[in-house]
């Protein structure tokens, strides 16, 4: 898969390739990233990309023609389809990214100031995705964002493929408790289900608490999933397992 990044800090959002995942995916040549500065594109001594709003108020807006020359230039080395970062974009959820790992090339472009002409978004970007309900300095931390969640889905960079599939929210349910040694920590035990080598038993109890964790932290995304008779079965016993924890 190839990523361009088009960011007047391009070196920030270099780093991501520089640790876990993203940097096995690169050394495996899984993924390439490639990195545009907008500045590189500007006609004025002073590389400038930005300038007052039109229609006055606070802050700068970023310019259309540096933007989009960045852009042009990744998009005639990759074809991929421009994603930009912004609080106005579409939610980012499992979903997208799944999708979006399907892509050969994509171009994500990484807004900063107050924004970005209109002008721009409505001729070169195709897609505009947002992290969260609140506002960061820029889209370099998104973008980021972004490709830790789809290298995930790249085959060959995770040691076990079956890891991605069993994430939070992959089923539409978070995930359930990890345990690993010591099996005794400060007086607490490794759950005696996770001991005992029965395989069947260890995933009824994986859906349990995923089921449970889900109820009790996101019920909106249990409310959109259509449960099987042995995942209502399981949802039962765990409320009534915590209704007997709390009762004791």
């Amino acid at each position: 898969m190839r990523i361009d990044i088009v960011s007047i800090f391009p070196q920030l959002v270099k780093a991501v390739g520089e640790f876990g995942v993203t940097r096995i995916a690169l050394e495996r040549s899984i993924l390439e990233l490639n990195l545009w500065d907008p500045r590189d594109y500007c006609e004025d001594n002073y590389r400038r990309v930005d300038d007052r709003p039109y229609g006055g108020g606070p802050g700068m807006v970023m310019q259309a023609p540096p933007l989009a020359a960045a852009i042009r230039q990744a998009r005639s080395s990759g074809q991929g389809r421009v994603i930009g970062l912004s609080p106005q974009g579409s939610p980012l959820d499992q979903a997208t990214v799944e999708r979006l790992a399907g892509e050969q090339a994509l171009v994500l472009l990484a807004g900063r100031y107050e924004g970005i002409d209109q002008r721009l978004l409505d001729a070169e970007v195709d897609e505009e995705l947002s992290i969260g309900d609140y506002v960061v300095a820029g889209g370099e931390l998104p973008a980021m964002v972004l490709i830790e969640a789809l290298v995930r889905y790249l085959p060959g960079v995770l040691g076990n493929e079956e890891s991605a599939q069993t994430d939070s929210f992959s089923t539409g349910l978070l995930d359930w408790p990890h345990y690993t040694r010591p099996e005794i920590f400060e007086g607490k035990k490794v759950p005696s289900t996770l001991l005992g080598g029965n395989h069947n038993e260890i995933r009824r109890w994986r859906l349990r608490q995923a089921l449970g964790q889900t109820w009790l932290r996101r019920p909106d995304l249990l409310a959109k999933r259509l449960l099987s008779e042995e995942e209502r079965l399981l949802l039962d016993e765990f409320k009534a397992q915590l209704k007997g924890q709390e009762s004791s």
